[in-house]
C-alpha cells in the first residue's frame, strides 16, 4: 500500500503543473487499486532491477516501491514529472530518477541484471520502444508494459486475424506474450478515447543475432506493407516467387496467413 505520509498525486499534478500534454502522449494513472495490480502482473519482483519508462506523477512508481525490487530507475522525459519523481526518490532511497527521453536511451546499460521493464507507456512511442526492448530482449527479464487497446492486441493476435501483423509477429518471435488486462478510459487522468491494456512479454532463452532480426524486420515490414496481396507480389522485391518456393510457402497466400515459424524460416533465408 502507499505510505499514508505521500501527498495524493492529484495534489502533485496541481503543485508540479503536471497538466498531461497530447505530444508527450501523457494520461496518468492516479486509482492505486489498479496501479498496485499492474505492478503484481510483473510477477515477483524481490531483488530485481526495475526500469519505469514515463512515471508521470509517480502512481504506478509508488506500486513499485510497495514490491520488492531491489532498485527502481524511473525515466522521464518531462522534467515537471521528473521533478515530482525526484520529490519522491528524496524520501525512498530505492529509487531513482534519470531525466531522459528513452527512445534515445540504452535502458539496459544503465541497471544490472537481472533487469525488468514495467510502464504505462506513452502512446505516442509505445510500439517504437517496444520495436528496440524486443532487439536486446536477451537483456531482459520480463516486460510489464501497458499501450492502447488496439496495439496491446496486435502484439498478441494470432494468425489470420485482422489484427496479426509485423508487430504480432516481431513480438511473438522474440517473447512469449499474454494480454494481461483491459483498463477503460475512465481509469485515466484525462481519460484517452480508447481503451488500454497490459501485456507481458518473457523473452525466449535463444535470442536471434542483430542480422536475422533485420532481416526479419525487412520481411514483415514488405509482407504487410501490401497485406491484401499476394506474398508472391509483395515480396517481388525480395524474390517473389522464388524466394517463397525455397521456404516452402506458396505465392497464392498472403501475409497473415503465414506463422512465426513461416516468417523465421523466410528471414533465415534472406
Amino acid at each position: 500500500m502507499t505510505p499514508p505520509t505521500l501527498p495524493p498525486l492529484r495534489d502533485v499534478i496541481q503543485r508540479f503543473g503536471l497538466d498531461a500534454r497530447k505530444k508527450l502522449g501523457q494520461h496518468f494513472l492516479l486509482d492505486e487499486n489498479l496501479t498496485g495490480k499492474i505492478a503484481r502482473q510483473a510477477g515477483d519482483l524481490a531483488g530485481r532491477q526495475v526500469i519505469e519508462v514515463g512515471p508521470g506523477p509517480g502512481g504506478l512508481t509508488r506500486a513499485l516501491l510497495g514490491t520488492g525490487a531491489a532498485r527502481i530507475l524511473a525515466v522521464e522525459v518531462d522534467p515537471r514529472a521528473a521533478d515530482a519523481i525526484r520529490e519522491l526518490a528524496g524520501t525512498h532511497a530505492r529509487l531513482e530518477v534519470m531525466e531522459a527521453d528513452a527512445m534515445q536511451t540504452d535502458l539496459a546499460a544503465l541497471v544490472p541484471a537481472p533487469r525488468q521493464i514495467v510502464a504505462n507507456l506513452p502512446y505516442n512511442v509505445a510500439t517504437p520502444l517496444l520495436i528496440g526492448w524486443l532487439r536486446q530482449a536477451a537483456q531482459w527479464e520480463r516486460m510489464t508494459l501497458m499501450f492502447q487497446l488496439e496495439v496491446a492486441e496486435r502484439i498478441a493476435a494470432p494468425p489470420d486475424t485482422e489484427a496479426y501483423g509485423r508487430l504480432s509477429v516481431l513480438a511473438q518471435w522474440i517473447c512469449t506474450t499474454v494480454l494481461l488486462m483491459r483498463i477503460p478510459p475512465s481509469a485515466f487522468t484525462p481519460p484517452p478515447k480508447v481503451f488500454s491494456a497490459v501485456i507481458g512479454l518473457v523473452p525466449k532463452a535463444v535470442q536471434p543475432d542483430a542480422t536475422l532480426f533485420a532481416a526479419m524486420e525487412k520481411v514483415t515490414a514488405a509482407a504487410f506493407g501490401q497485406r491484401r496481396k499476394m506474398l508472391r507480389g509483395s515480396l517481388r522485391g525480395l524474390g517473389g516467387e522464388s524466394f517463397l518456393a525455397r521456404a516452402g510457402i506458396a505465392g497464392e497466400r498472403r501475409a497473415e496467413t503465414l506463422s512465426v515459424e513461416e516468417f523465421e524460416r523466410l528471414a533465415k533465408l534472406l
